[in-house]
């Protein structure tokens, strides 16, 4: 590379949310962007789209799970930084971290499928190793970014959590997400690597799946207000959050790579919302007054001014082990990188409510 050659950074998982918006920043920065997405993803650039970036990204085919595929692909683009962001979500609102597989007629599991705790572990806990050794292997002065986890602290009793507070994860998801990071660790203290982990509390954002319970909350309010929807269905209204904006965070993810050296770092807003809060300033923002009554799984959210009922819980979508207490504390990235949370909960709201209630009364719901 010259001196007047643009950095290249390897961001995988660059179709999902956290990779377009760091894509966009990095393509800002001046870097040549190479998007590593598994071949039944490639065709999903809806998010790189709506940020006006898809054909400024360069997309390569890879898989986690292959570690000679992860090694000709790292010799190949030769990166300055590689940002790991892809993983095997936890699904939500009630993700089920040990999925049951019925049996075949001789009591094995069906053929060509992992149970979850064995894929969650393989792509988000040994693929995290597999491009780490890669690193080692092809230049170690490549720097690394791990995306962990906050759900890796657990049921904490500790609040807020630092990246001094012990880890006590819960699920597949949440322990390979700490495989992960102590790989991190590992590489970073036996080989010298330039790698650092973040972990990032809750970040949202108009590009969230709406498997996730803040996008299901902004489109099924959306629908509810354009007649498409007459009741959004949702599980422990009390769950409590530490939301920020996704587009702040991964700002943080580069400032890290900027570092003299790598380090852990955690970032959060530092504080806790409820998903009772979530609803009422969505539903407020769409020109709804919703009071709530009941307790519990009776409780409902009923709009004043028409009496009807626009919001149920449902127990069906109860999280088995939810993680009420987290809530993250910043200072360490604040002090070390000036790192700040700039957007507010309430304008991340307006920013989801706003996307959503366009996208549902234009008909363009891509993800």
């Amino acid at each position: 590379m010259t001196a007047s050659s643009p950095k290249r950074a390897l961001v995988t998982g660059v179709t999902g949310q956290d990779g377009s918006y760091l894509a966009h920043l990095l393509l800002g920065k001046g870097y040549r962007v190479f998007g590593a997405v598994h071949r039944r993803s490639r065709s999903n650039v809806a998010r790189l789209e709506e940020l006006g970036i898809a054909k400024d990204v360069e997309l390569v085919e890879y898989d986690l799970l292959e570690f000679s595929n992860i090694l000709r692909l790292v010799e190949k683009i030769r990166p300055d930084e590689i940002y790991n962001l892809a993983a095997q979500q936890p699904q939500s609102p009630a993700p089920l971290p040990f999925r049951v597989l019925r049996p075949n007629r001789r009591g094995l599991p069906p053929p060509r499928e992992d149970p979850e705790p064995l894929y969650t572990g393989n792509c988000d806990g040994l693929g995290v190793a597999r491009l780490l050794e890669a690193i080692r292997t092809v230049n170690p002065k490549i720097r690394f970014y791990q995306a962990s986890s906050s759900e890796m602290f657990g049921k904490n009793s500790v609040a807020p959590q630092s990246e001094l507070t012990p880890f006590g994860p819960r699920g597949a998801y949440a322990i390979a997400k700490l495989y992960g990071h102590w790989m991190t660790v590992s590489y970073r203290e036996s080989y010298g690597i330039h790698a650092t982990s973040g972990i990032l509390f809750n970040h949202e954002s108009p590009l969230r799946g709406q498997e996730f319970v803040t996008r299901k909350i902004t489109v099924s309010l959306a629908k509810i207000k354009h007649g498409e929807l007459e009741v959004l269905s949702l599980g422990n209204l009390d769950a409590q959050r530490d939301w920020g904006f996704a587009g702040d965070y991964v700002e943080g993810m580069w400032l890290m790579l900027q570092q003299s050296a790598g380090d852990d770092y955690v970032l959060a807003s530092g504080e806790m919302h409820t998903v009772r809060d979530f609803v009422s300033a969505s539903a407020t923002m769409l020109g709804f007054d919703i009071v709530f009554e009941g307790v519990g799984s009776n409780e409902r959210g009923i709009d004043r001014r028409t009496g009807r009922t626009l919001i149920q819980v449902n127990p069906k979508y109860y999280r088995p082990a939810d993680l009420n207490h987290l809530c993250g504390n910043p200072l360490k990235a604040e002090q070390a990188m000036g790192w700040r949370r700039r957007t507010p909960f309430l304008q991340l709201v307006a920013l989801m409510v706003e996307a959503d209630d366009h996208r549902v009364s234009d008909k363009r719901l891509t993800f």
